[in-house]
C-alpha cells in the first residue's frame, strides 16, 4: 500500500509548485518571462512592483523549479525554467476560462467588448502567403527581438499611431502581441479599424505560436 508518510511528503511537494502560482502578480511575471528573459529591474516595472516585492515573488518562482537565473555582473537575469512552464501557464489560462465564469468576465473587463476581428495561427498563414495581410507585433521591441513571428513588422503599440504611414493600405494589418490575455492587439486594431485601417488580430499570440511549434525569428528590427 505504500508508506502514508512518504504519501503525503510527496503531495506536499508537489503543492509548492500550486502554491507558487496562486498568485496573480507572480502570473504577471510569468507571462513577461514567456516572452523573454528578463532582469529584476525590468519585471518589477513592467509589473508595477518594487524592487523587493518583485524579488520576493521571484524567488518564490525559483524555489518552486519555475524559473531560473543567470548573473551577468551585478545583474540577475530570470527566464522561464523550460517550455513545460510555460505550458503549464497556458493551460492554466485555458482551464480558468472555461470552468470559471469569473475568469470570463475579468478578461472581457480588462480586453474589452469583443468589437475586434481575430484570425486563427492558420487562417493568418494563408493570408500572408497569399499577399494579402501584413503582420506587425505591437509588444515591446525587447521582445520582438526575444523572438517573433517571420516577417513580421515591429511596431510597439505606443509608436503605431505614428507610424501609420509605414503600413501598407492595400492589405488587411494583423496584429498580435502576447497571448490570449494580452490587450495590447485589441488597441491595435482598435485603432487601425479608427484610422480606416482593415485590421484583425491574432485570436491568442506568441506564447501560443511557440507552444505550437510555429516557426519563430529571433532579432531587432
Amino acid at each position: 500500500m505504500g508508506d502514508p508518510t512518504r504519501k503525503a511528503q510527496l503531495f506536499d511537494a508537489l503543492a509548492q509548485t500550486g502554491k507558487a502560482l496562486s498568485n496573480g502578480k507572480r502570473l504577471e511575471l510569468l507571462d513577461l518571462l514567456a516572452q523573454s528573459e528578463r532582469s529584476v529591474d525590468a519585471l518589477a516595472k513592467a509589473a508595477g512592483l518594487g524592487l523587493t516585492t518583485a524579488s520576493a515573488h521571484l524567488q518564490t518562482l525559483k524555489q518552486a523549479g519555475l524559473v531560473t537565473t543567470r548573473r551577468d555582473g551585478v545583474r540577475i537575469y530570470y527566464r522561464l525554467a523550460g517550455d513545460d512552464v510555460a505550458a503549464l501557464y497556458a493551460l492554466l489560462q485555458q482551464v480558468a476560462r472555461t470552468h470559471r465564469a469569473a475568469t470570463g468576465q475579468a478578461r472581457t473587463a480588462y480586453l474589452g467588448s469583443d468589437d475586434t476581428d481575430h484570425l486563427t495561427r492558420e487562417q493568418l498563414l494563408e493570408r500572408v502567403k497569399a499577399g494579402t495581410a501584413t503582420i506587425i507585433d505591437v509588444r515591446p521591441a525587447e521582445e520582438f527581438a526575444a523572438g517573433h513571428i517571420p516577417g513580421a513588422l515591429s511596431i510597439p503599440l505606443d509608436q503605431l499611431e505614428a507610424r501609420l504611414a509605414e503600413l501598407p493600405d492595400s492589405v488587411e494589418v494583423v496584429a498580435y502581441c502576447r497571448g490570449t490575455n494580452c490587450v495590447l492587439s485589441h488597441d491595435a486594431v482598435r485603432l487601425l479599424s479608427g484610422s480606416g485601417r482593415q485590421a484583425a488580430r491574432l485570436a491568442d499570440g506568441m506564447l501560443e505560436w511557440r507552444l505550437a511549434d510555429y516557426p519563430v525569428e529571433a532579432g531587432a528590427a
